[in-house]
């Protein structure tokens, strides 16, 4: 039985465990921060708010997540001390940087009522099992928005695509990437979802 719940809700004792997700869901992406998911895990737990993300329970672990922010809310307040503490002072800095810089920032359409929905991803070892799509209809189904965004998602990621073109969800802009060849995808995706 899948259960959706808000990290809060979940509390701090599940902290690490959604963080866990996150960072093998993005591990291609995250590279740079490190490749051992444990140093990861350890550098980012601290910044992640939250009642920001909505987390799927499979047999009562968080096996998928997403954050769901509207208007200037973050789901992330990173703090350079963590970076550096498990990163190393030079790494840790730069990492810091770089969160700031590419994780944080609301959409330039940001309002009351519309969410940006955004990490979405499944552990894993929880792939194939329904949990995306549980966790998409969930938060679709909030009643306080009447439009929905994902941002940047690379033009590559089929099964991320597929998922959200089957709740509806149309594209409303491409944005190429420099250097495609050596990124792997040549455009990030935005879409949209207008509830009627």
């Amino acid at each position: 039985m899948i259960v959706n719940k808000r990290g809060d809700e979940l509390g701090e004792d599940y902290r690490r465990q959604i963080t866990e997700v996150l960072v093998r869901g993005f591990a291609e992406d995250f590279a740079f921060f490190s490749s051992d998911p444990e140093q990861l895990t350890a550098a980012f737990e601290h910044m992640l708010l939250l009642d920001r993300f909505v987390v799927a329970l499979a047999e009562g672990q968080p096996a998928a997540i997403a954050s769901v922010t509207s208007g200037d809310q973050e789901c992330f307040a990173p703090r350079l001390p963590e970076f550096r503490r498990h990163l190393g002072i030079l790494h840790g800095t730069i990492s810091y940087l770089v969160v700031r810089s590419q994780f944080l920032g609301a959409p330039e359409q940001a309002r009351d009522g519309l969410a940006e929905i955004g990490f979405v991803t499944t552990a894993p070892t929880h792939q194939r099992r329904g949990l995306g799509i549980a966790l998409m209809q969930y938060i679709v189904d909030l009643p306080s928005y009447d439009e929905f965004i994902l941002r940047d998602i690379k033009d590559t990621n089929a099964p991320a695509l597929g998922l959200y073109r089957k709740f509806g969800f149309t594209e409303y802009r491409r944005r190429p990437v420099r250097f495609a060849r050596r990124a792997g995808f040549s455009h990030y995706l935005s879409l949209r979802l207008t509830r009627a």
